[in-house]
């Protein structure tokens, strides 16, 4: 009798172990998980403004603290906490929406930035449609700047403009009048004029730079992120992850289908509205009219200068488009963003090259998840010289000087990049008469937004200002 009692309590032992280890084990996985939560929202807290444009509101009364968000965010924004989600890096960002879509009870809303991030951005209605009629932005030039919402956003104007001709409200008419003239050709430009040929309207496309903007900018084999998205005259496109080249090929293949109107290496100088309700363009030699205008504009605008002695020699670039055009050389790259990161280890691959990376700060602050491994990579074996806490002086022919912690060092330079970031084009909206303010999308805004299903289904933004 006592020998099976003791058997029953060594049973009971045994699978009170079987439940309590495991159990044991999981509480400190979530402590772990907590521990490293908070670390990272005092990171973001110390080295972050916030997200500039889109970022997860978390309706904490919804949220049941799961993780399927934070398993679905790449960039590491999102984690649980208190057993709840919590954004732990806000500055991470980049609003693909992925954690909303991963969500399953719906408690996580993309909405816009408050307004002590977003001062200088151009109040939209939900057609994206500016203070002035008939003038529309699409694409990051409003806060939002994935490829998705750009193609979404040029397709959804041009049904806009379409739908009002249709009913009558564009009545001035005349030779060489154009329906709507979209400028820049990037993602959202290419979308809104392929969307125009689909609505049988008369078009065209003016791009300063080539056809494909910020994208074909980019450095080679960057991967371009992207989710399914309708693309006129193609429909559904499915690929989630692909390089630049590939994009810009894929466009290629489309424009070359459809004809595509556009002129390149000209840029819109100023727009102006008539009584009669007409646009009229003037570019450096040209003189357009049309009834409805689209910004697909960007908002990199002119690279950033540095000003410095020095900065106006012809080693000195702010765009890196072929890494392996270059080798054997010693080379500075200045900046601590991705497009910084990225062309120094691209251009770090290549053979012979003696790579330095410039940053003004202490650690990058910035970059893509994906690209932290991987520069740390390249520090630890030697590929990049990362100088932190340093700012350029002055650039010679063959050498750049550099004060770091407040002594100068000059070191042998064959080439320069400044990655530096761009000035918006503010002032060109301005002088066009586009009003900006203080975009402010607060928790009944994005209820309301929420409510606005675009032309597809999906969710339409708006900035309020």
């Amino acid at each position: 009798m006592n020998a099976l009692r003791g058997i029953d309590i060594l049973t009971y032992c045994l699978y009170s172990l079987i439940i309590l280890i495991p159990l044991i084990l999981h509480l400190r996985r979530l402590k772990r998980g907590e521990e490293r939560a908070r670390q990272a929202a005092e990171q973001g807290k110390l080295f972050s403004e916030g997200p500039r444009a889109q970022h997860p509101h978390i309706d904490t009364a919804n949220c049941l603290g799961c993780g399927t968000c934070a398993e679905a965010c790449f960039e590491g924004v999102l984690a649980v906490f208190g057993g709840r989600s919590v954004i732990v890096n806000g500055y991470k960002c980049v609003g693909h929406g992925f954690c909303a879509e991963a969500c399953p009870v719906g408690a996580i809303t993309m909405v816009m930035a408050n307004p002590s991030m977003s001062a200088d951005m151009p109040c939209l209605t939900p057609e994206f449609e500016t203070n002035i009629r008939n003038l529309f932005i699409v694409g990051e030039l409003g806060g939002l700047a994935l490829i998705k919402n750009a193609i979404n956003q040029g397709r959804q104007c041009i049904d806009t403009i379409a739908t009002r001709m249709r009913q009558g409200r564009s009545t001035a008419s005349g030779p060489d009048i154009y329906d709507v003239l979209i400028v820049g050709a990037g993602p959202g430009g290419i979308s809104a004029s392929l969307r125009a040929i689909e609505n049988k309207l008369t078009y065209i496309t003016i791009e300063q730079d080539e056809v494909g903007g910020t994208v074909a900018k980019y450095p080679r084999q960057k991967l371009v992120m992207t989710s399914p998205v309708q693309f006129p005259l193609y429909g559904k496109f499915k690929r989630t992850e692909l390089s630049k080249e590939n994009l810009l090929a894929f466009w290629d293949m489309v424009l070359n289908r459809a004809d595509f109107n556009v002129r390149t290496d000209e840029k819109v100088e100023d727009i102006r509205k008539g009584e009669d309700g007409l646009f009229t363009i003037h570019t450096v030699n040209n003189q357009y009219r049309a009834r409805a205008v689209i910004l697909a504009l960007g908002r990199s605008g002119t690279p950033r200068k540095l000003g410095i002695k020095g900065e106006h020699l012809p080693k000195v670039m702010y765009r890196l488009i072929e890494a392996d055009h270059y080798i054997n050389k010693n080379i500075l790259v200045i900046g601590g963003g991705d497009s910084a990161v990225e062309a120094a280890m691209g251009l770090a691959r290549q053979p012979g090259n003696k790579v330095t990376l410039s940053y003004r700060k202490e650690c990058f602050r910035r970059i893509k998840e994906r690209n932290v491994n991987r520069i740390e990579e390249c520090i630890h074996t030697g590929k990049i010289n990362a100088v932190f806490n340093s700012i350029p002086v002055e650039f010679k022919p063959g050498a750049a000087v550099l004060d770091v912690n407040g002594h100068q060092h000059e070191i042998p330079n064959d080439f320069v990049w400044i990655f530096a970031g761009g000035a918006p084009p503010n002032d060109f909206l301005k002088k066009v008469g586009v009003q900006l303010g203080a975009c402010d999308l607060t928790l009944e805004a994005s209820q309301e937004a929420s409510q606005q299903p675009s032309p597809n289904g999906q969710l339409t933004l708006a900035a309020k200002c």
